[in-house]
């Protein structure tokens, strides 16, 4: 089994693309940290409980990336239902990542440079849960059937978290909305790639010229980069969608080596 703290092991996930993310605040005196302490100082960096979610899943991917090239796949089979990916789709938009919904919700080749796929696309997650329960023997154990843990602190509850919460909810009675989301995100085609495409510097994705950061979206902030080497900090490796710069506003957890 694969733990989460493997992407920040000795061959962490995170230097993929030469963009080697570390930590760089250390306890005075100490020389290195485990994995489950590098990704504990790095999770507890972020400023809020949506960042750390999101930073989560972004290691999560990259890391089954990294085991599905180190095995030889082409690709990767999602189990992410109808219900799971219009959950991704709002709370995707909702960070900011919008543009990376092609890829992160349709059968298409990846910017990692494997194929995703998602074979139960056409099922609800109610549907899911059903059918495993009738079969035998039963399948429920493979099912996540978590309920959303939405706090009574908006500051404590993620979008992630919310996003699932409606559409577990809304699915009882109104199956058809569900639907028409992850149909609608289906639309969206993803750009060809080429090999001159700037990718993000966390979740490696694909960013349009110019638009790194909060401020190439219009915002009123400075666009952020990861802290680089002298005479390097104008690299595109080291720069950070929008998404992911929100998700680091705030940290200082990270630097390019």
């Amino acid at each position: 089994m694969i733990s989460i703290a493997d992407a920040f092991g000795d061959r962490s996930v995170l230097d993929m693309s030469g963009d080697n993310l570390e930590l760089h605040h250390q306890v005075d005196g100490e020389v290195s940290k485990s994995n489950e302490a590098k990704l504990e100082d790095f999770l507890a960096s972020t400023s809020s409980a949506t960042s750390r979610a999101d930073i989560l899943n972004i290691l999560r991917t990259r890391l089954t990336v990294r085991f599905a090239e180190d095995t030889g796949c082409e690709g990767v089979l999602w189990g992410d239902c109808t219900t799971r990916l219009a959950e991704k789709t709002l709370a995707e938009t909702a960070k900011g990542r919008g543009f990376t919904l092609p890829w992160q919700t349709a059968d298409d080749n990846s910017p990692y440079g494997v194929s995703f796929n998602y074979p139960m696309r056409d099922l609800l997650k109610k549907e899911l849960v059903a059918h495993a329960d009738i079969v035998s023997p039963p399948l429920t154990s493979l099912i996540s059937n978590r309920a959303p843990q939405v706090s009574a602190s908006t500051k404590n509850t993620t979008i992630d978290e919310l996003m699932r919460q409606y559409f577990e909810s809304v699915e009882e009675n109104y199956p058809s909305i569900v639907a028409n989301v992850v149909r609608t995100s289906s639309k969206l085609r993803a750009p060809i790639l080429q090999d001159t495409d700037r990718l993000c510097g966390l979740c490696r994705m694909p960013v349009a010229e110019g638009l790194f950061g909060i401020h190439g979206w219009g915002g009123d902030q400075e666009a952020m980069t990861l802290s680089t080497d002298a005479g390097s900090s104008q690299d595109s490796e080291g720069k950070l969608c929008y998404g992911c710069a929100r998700s680091l506003s705030n940290s200082t957890a990270l630097r390019m080596s």
